[in-house]
């Protein structure tokens, strides 16, 4: 047994990820123990979670939030889970019963909050839409709930949570049905009327009881910046630009709104624009609403999943259609059944795949998939995430292109959102904007888009660090003796697919993953790699994670049986000197045990 190495990026298991931060999007969990302990479900670990991945954990501002409306509106032995929109609500209501058919219908029941008061002050309410759709159900199907949360992403973000758990309490968010003859309004919580959301001061709003200044708000407000609620239009107007390519210049909000396109990063797909960047909570809502209003526009249909994917992209098709025909090798042979099946008269509503895909790094042959979409009619959806669009171009073989932007499009691990954009040049986007125009409800929190804008400033100058150190990273690692198998896209068999899509500046991205001859030295070399270790990937800093394990702990033999290893550590490279970097890994490969000497 090798001891471990005094570790600098050491974070206290179940510390947030940036450290002290109240919205964070990872955890630590910083040796492979506590990752098979967490995923056991062991007390030593489990006690200690400030936080989690927001989809698997639910933030306790948001629990808090739940069991005060329960303590107010619901009875003994029931729980709540908490939407931005009724629709949202009747989404999960519906997969309730379709879970449970023998639920009685009056025992899940939907609670509509919004604001009211004597004096209206309507243009906040405007600006921050300060409203709850809470499902009641009891306790012993919560299970229902929790499932639906994880894979729709449909639920609330935890700043929404704080803000509206504050109304709450104020008396000034009240069930809908009581009010409707009344005035709503909304005056908001106080960090609100002034200026800034943000109190700089050292008053009480950003002290403990103690009169010290609150640790984990000081983080936030240091690294959030100062918030203006009025920006709100203009910050999500300045995140669609970015998504859309046009606009890359790391400056201001008031003057990036008044730059001039940047044509030469702009997709190169004519009539694009903006217009057809929508934004959602975050990126599995972006894939699950793609889903639904491609069902809503098609008609209900089998999808298909192309190549390994994000865990939870395959069980939106599974769960919330008609089913999929899953191929998780990506490779020319599955097509070659496809392209069969189709030709034998099997329909299909969309493919769903990842470019490259998360954590194998096989790119698709997106040609190939596109010519039979546009012969035998069926959508593409492609999944941009890990490639990110400064280093591929995919929207020309896409009907619609999805990302989540809490990755790197963010990169302060700090802020949940995902952005779906269509093709103005397919076949299909007279028919999907139509659907989308019709369908679509901007649920993206308004603090939640602030912090988004201004993370995002400097996305473009990020990338190109992050490509030449994850290079850097997956060179070291191939040529070492008990390192097995790097993936990485630049020397991936699908290499070739890649390149087809790569932007002429682009590099391979931020993202790899690595096996071992044995899994002593797998765990050995994890428990000593010093950079942060958690779920989630994007971040500006290393991150860390046996992706498997986390991801897919019940099911490894089915990872296994797509040549998906169960002890492979993923890395999601950062922003670090590249020097210092080299030498974490090279230490942490050092440390391994000398297996077979």
């Amino acid at each position: 047994m090798t001891v471990p190495l005094a570790l600098e990026n050491d974070v206290e298991v179940g510390e947030t990820i940036p450290p002290m931060t109240a919205h964070a999007v990872s955890v630590s969990l910083p040796t492979w123990r506590a990752n098979v302990a967490y995923e056991e479900g062991e007390d030593w670990v489990l006690s200690k979670m400030k936080t989690g991945y927001p989809r698997f954990f639910i933030h306790k501002s948001i629990e808090k939030f739940a069991v005060a409306i329960v303590g107010k509106y619901g009875r003994t032995g029931e729980r709540a889970i908490l939407f931005p929109s009724h629709t949202a609500a009747l989404r999960c209501e519906a997969f309730f019963f379709t879970q449970e058919p023998k639920l009685e219908r009056q025992v899940v029941r939907i609670l509509d909050l919004v604001p009211v008061a004597e004096k209206a002050r309507s243009e906040e309410c405007a600006i921050i839409s300060p409203k709850i759709s809470a499902i009641i159900f009891p306790q012993e199907v919560f299970k229902i709930a929790k499932m639906y949360w994880q894979h729709s992403g449909d639920g609330i973000s935890s700043r929404r949570a704080e803000y509206c758990h504050d109304l709450f309490k104020n008396g000034v968010l009240v069930d809908s049905s009581s009010i409707s003859d009344l005035p709503r309004f909304c005056k908001g919580p106080r960090r609100y009327q002034k200026s800034t959301s943000i109190d700089l001061s050292t008053g009480s709003d950003c002290q403990n009881g103690s009169g010290e200044q609150d640790p984990t708000q000081f983080v936030e407000e240091r690294f959030g910046r100062n918030l203006d609620i009025s920006m709100t239009a203009n910050a999500k107007l300045a995140v669609r630009r970015r998504i859309a390519g046009s606009l890359t210049a790391d400056v201001g909000l008031t003057e990036a709104l008044t730059l001039e396109k940047d044509f030469e990063r702009t997709r190169n797909v004519a009539g694009f624009s903006e217009d057809d960047v929508y934004l959602y909570p975050c990126g599995m809502n972006s894939i699950f609403l793609t889903h639904q209003s491609l069902m809503a526009a098609k008609g209900q249909l089998k999808s298909i999943v192309f190549g390994f994917p994000y865990i939870d992209t395959l069980k939106i098709v599974q769960k919330f259609g008609l089913g999929c025909l899953f191929y998780g090798f990506g490779s020319s042979e599955d097509l070659d059944d496809l392209e069969k099946r189709l030709e034998a008269g099997e329909r299909y509503l969309a493919l769903f795949t990842e470019f490259p895909g998360n954590p194998l790094l096989k790119s698709p042959d997106l040609e190939r998939i596109r010519n039979l979409a546009d012969k035998f009619g069926f959508f593409v959806v492609v999944d941009e995430t890990v490639g990110n669009f400064l280093n591929v171009h995919v929207l020309p073989y896409a009907d619609v292109v999805v990302s989540s932007l809490t990755k790197i499009f963010s990169g302060d691990s700090n802020v949940m959102g995902g952005s779906a954009i269509l093709n103005p040049k397919a076949d299909s986007y007279e028919l999907l904007k139509r659907t989308w125009e019709t369908r679509y409800e901007d649920n993206h929190w308004a603090e939640d888009s602030i912090f988004l804008e201004r993370n995002s400033r400097d996305f473009v100058t990020r990338i190109d660090r992050i490509n030449a150190n994850a290079e850097a990273i997956c060179d070291i690692l191939r040529v070492h003796p008990r390192v097995k198998q790097v993936y990485y896209p630049k020397c991936s068999d699908t290499k070739a697919f890649y390149d087809r899509c790569r932007t002429p500046n682009g590099g391979y991205g931020g993202l790899l993953s690595a096996t071992f001859y044995s899994k002593q030295e797998c765990e050995a070399f994890f428990d000593n790699l010093d950079t942060v270790k958690g779920p989630s990937l994007g971040t500006n800093f290393t991150l860390s994670s046996p992706y498997v394990i986390l991801a897919h702990y019940g099911e490894l033999d089915w990872c296994a049986s797509y040549g998906v290893d169960a002890n492979l550590v993923r890395f999601s490279v950062g922003l670090e000197e590249p020097s210092r970097l080299v030498n974490i890994f090279r230490q942490a490969l050092e440390a391994m045990p000398k297996v077979g000497a």
